[in-house]
């Protein structure tokens, strides 16, 4: 992985990688005007500039659907992959385990993830790949004309589609279920955490998954529909303040966290995300706390958002299988090729 380094003299809109904002831009967007993944899109180019992180350091990968179409709005020197639908967590496994040395950045839906996908979805979580998985979630099929996903809530009525009779998939709580290392949510229309969120779901050491309320202008934004704009600011319940600081020497605090105090999380990477508490006590690191705060939130209505849980020891797949400093895609055949006193070993061990 190339590495960014400060440049002496370098103008205010320049980062330290040398480049400028519109360096992370992608192209012109094509869905609805007011789309929420439109929002998210513009804080991946605000978090990877800040951020310093090289494009070309970073892989992007979608399944199918309109949260799908968005890595083709951010970061055009990155390499991408548009998967098959649900098919995304298999296709970024392999190419990250090809390359050790890249982050990846999948973007799915509610219908990518939640239902055709959620097979895939349970094991990329298990295998604790080193990627960011975003969900952009609106609770309908917007690319086939407004359909009822998985996460819609029981009793939203749509337009031609009738009444949902199905209590909806928590995306937050099927990653928690799985074992995911960091779990979050946020609202499309919150920038500010979305943003943050993403810097350290980047910092993040496995995956990090990050469902984010993403309301679709077109088929679901009544103002009692749980993922509208409406329904969110009115209902949002932030957890904390979130505020991603840069690596820096290392600060652990296990204890759990009182009503309005501050606390540093550290990352692998020596970088730290600061959480304020607002209103109640909650430990990120605490993985009951974590579905209970989901379980309540759930029970009460509200749009618990912020960091819900962080788990920074576990080994991401590739510390797993230890892989070799050089990514195994650039590996020669002299040294993929095992010794002919390995091969002997072996065929005397079969027969």
């Amino acid at each position: 992985m190339a590495t960014a380094l400060p440049m002496a003299g370098t103008p205010a809109n320049v980062n330290l990688a040398g480049l400028t904002k519109n360096d992370y831009r992608g192209n012109p967007t094509t869905l609805c005007q007011g789309c929420g993944h439109n929002s998210i899109s513009n804080q991946i180019i605000s978090a990877m500039y800040e951020m310093s992180i090289l494009p070309e350091n970073v892989l992007k990968f979608s399944g199918i659907g309109c949260s799908s179409k968005s890595p083709t709005y951010f970061m055009n020197r990155s390499f991408g992959f548009n998967s098959l639908h649900g098919r995304m967590p298999s296709i970024a496994t392999g190419a990250l385990f090809g390359d050790h040395t890249l982050k990846g950045i999948g973007v799915s839906g509610d219908g990518d993830t939640a239902s055709i996908g959620m097979g895939q979805f349970k094991h990329v979580m298990r295998r604790n790949v080193n990627m960011v998985y975003i969900v952009e979630n609106n609770g309908v099929y917007g690319l086939t004309k407004g359909q009822f996903s998985a996460t819609a809530e029981k009793g939203l009525t749509l337009k031609k589609q009738g009444v949902n009779p199905y209590m909806p998939v928590d995306i937050c709580m099927e990653a928690l279920a799985s074992n995911a290392t960091f779990v979050a949510r946020s609202f499309a229309g919150n920038p500010k955490q979305v943003k943050e969120l993403l810097k350290a779901a980047m910092a993040h050491n496995g995956i990090a998954v990050l469902d984010i309320i993403s309301p679709c202008v077109t088929f679901n934004n009544q103002e009692n529909a749980y993922h509208s704009y409406a329904w969110g600011k009115d209902h949002e319940e932030p957890l904390h303040d979130i505020t991603y600081i840069a690596p820096r020497s290392e600060i652990i605090l296990e204890e759990e966290m009182k009503e309005g105090e501050v606390r540093e999380v550290s990352m692998h990477d020596g970088s730290v995300i600061i959480l304020k508490n607002l209103e109640k006590d909650y430990d990120p690191t605490n993985r009951f706390e974590a579905m209970r705060i989901l379980q309540e939130a759930q029970a009460n209505n509200w749009l618990a958002t912020g960091l819900i849980y962080i788990e920074a020891g576990k080994p991401s797949l590739v510390e797993t299988y230890n892989l070799t400093d050089t990514p195994l895609n650039r590996l020669s055949e002299a040294d993929l090729r095992p010794a002919p006193a390995m091969i002997d070993k072996v065929n005397a061990l079969m027969f």
